[in-house]
């Protein structure tokens, strides 16, 4: 085998980009000596970091896949990864073949590029990679970055298998993201509230023009209910392109009750009327009201896709809509202890998680596993937090961004005059709540994905790799 030639490239740990991928191992540790912004303790929000050009001349090098696919692209702070899961679900359960694109993702990379709820084979994601090195060694200057190479290789994998129909989920903001050069069917925004502020801006209104930055002349747009300096925002921006906006509940009809029944417990129904299809009183497959507007922009973007031609059965999307299924959000990873995952990772989606843990989940006193990056509206989270926790613990994410805990036990302590402890790792964190907590009681590991990632291969380690009798899985 002919000696890879080394090629200039920015790095997050200095090493040079690699000539070619031959190996699956070979193309993680090309991705790892990418500039992955995901894991940059500060980032510049600018066209030099988030370069469109750049991306449009990697995929150019690929001979723009993204041009041959039919995409749905969503925004939004909060619920977009949700949203995403429910509409490919419903879609592919029609007999579409969907891709889906995500971020980040828990444990392996693969999670964020699937094809009908399949991950990208470690075949494929090799041979694409190999085929993206020979691109980006023309890129000597500079190269893509993280993000943008799974971004890129999403669209090739999609075009290459042919999908139907792709559903597209932006990174950070929207404007300058790099899935932004797509053309799709629709847009979908998804509930807007602050965060990534050092990036996007500290109001909503200026977070809001950011993820409104995906809207394209002639495109229909769908929003979920939101503030009303959010909505003045969107409406502006979608006049001033001309892309037809509607709101759920406005301009959609949509309602959604939350209810409990012997044979499915706690749950949230929604009834939506839209175009061609009308759904009545169906069940929410994901906790919390906050999943009822997921659910309902969802619907809302498949009658879209409905107007336009792709052939979907109703009865079938239903049936897809009860398998969804999203790791991460308030996934029950093990039952003895009981232990909870979920990415809340900023004060929005902490309140809503504390309200759906509440309404749907019963337990005698609540442990929260605590980390967060220091960028995040530390102060909110924590006030949300307080709600429903009766101790907490504090650790770190694992990330280089991650707040440190000593200093999140003393803000929590100072702003609630409740008691707080430190673990110097997730490890000591789990073990120390695993001991405080008896079967009745919840352990709940929030504030960050890399957290719940990181807790969610720590408990399979230590149920799975042992004959203890303990249940691991999702909920």
């Amino acid at each position: 085998m002919t000696k890879p030639v080394a090629v200039r490239g920015r790095s997050t740990t200095g090493r040079k980009l690699p000539a070619s991928v031959r190996t699956y191992p070979a193309a993680l540790r090309y991705l790892n000596g990418l500039t992955n912004y995901e894991r940059m303790t500060r980032v510049g929000y600018n066209s030099r970091n988030f370069n469109l050009t750049r991306m449009g001349r990697l995929l150019a090098g690929l001979e723009n896949p993204h041009k041959l696919l039919r995409c749905v692209h969503i925004a939004g702070t909060k619920g977009k990864g949700s949203t995403a899961i429910m509409l490919a679900s419903m879609l592919s359960h029609s007999g579409l073949k969907t891709g889906l694109y995500v971020s980040p993702h828990l444990v392996d990379v693969r999670e964020r590029i699937q094809i009908n709820g399949q991950v990208i084979p470690e075949t494929d994601m090799t041979r694409l990679l190999n085929k993206m090195a020979a691109v980006v060694r023309k890129m000597p200057g500079d190269p893509p970055t993280y993000f943008e190479i799974l971004t890129a290789l999403a669209f090739k994998y999609f075009a290459d298998s042919q999908v139907n129909v792709a559903i597209i989920e932006t990174g950070l903001g929207g404007r300058l993201d790099s899935t932004n050069l797509i053309k799709p069917e629709v847009c979908g925004i998804t509930s807007i509230s602050m965060d990534h502020m050092a990036q996007l801006g500290g109001s909503l209104e200026q977070i809001a023009e950011e993820k409104a930055g995906i809207f394209k002349t002639g495109v229909p747009v769908i929003s979920v209910p939101q503030s009303p300096g959010v909505y003045a925002t969107l409406r502006k921006a979608a006049e001033r392109v001309k892309a037809p906006l509607m709101f759920t509940g406005e301009d959609i009809e949509f309602s959604f009750r939350f209810e409990s029944s012997r044979e499915a417990g706690p749950h949230t129904r929604v009834s939506l009327t839209s175009g061609t299809s009308r759904f009545e009183h169906l069940m929410v497959p994901m906790p919390g009201d906050h999943q009822a507007l997921n659910c309902g922009l969802a619907l809302s973007l498949m009658a879209i896709l409905k107007e336009k031609g792709l052939t979907i059965d109703d009865q079938a999307a239903i049936e897809g809509l009860a398998k969804a299924y999203l790791p991460g959000r308030m996934e029950i990873v093990c039952d003895n202890p009981r232990i909870m995952l979920d990415g809340a990772h900023n004060a929005a989606s902490i309140e809503a998680l504390m309200r759906a843990i509440g309404q749907n989940i019963s337990y005698d006193s609540m442990v929260v596993i605590f980390g967060c990056r220091t960028d995040k509206d530390i102060s909110g989270m924590l006030d949300f937090i307080r709600l429903g926790a009766d101790k907490v613990i504090f650790t770190g994410t694992g990330s280089p961004r991650s707040a440190d805990p000593t200093e999140l036990a003393a803000q929590y302590v100072e702003q609630t005059g409740k008691m707080a402890q430190v673990a110097e790792d997730l490890e000591e964190a789990l073990s120390i709540a695993e001991r405080a907590v008896t079967r009745e009681d919840l352990i709940c590991v929030t504030g960050s994905f890399y957290l719940a990632g990181r807790a969610k291969r720590i408990v399979e380690q230590r149920y799975l790799s042992k004959d203890s009798g303990q249940t691991v899985g999702s909920a």
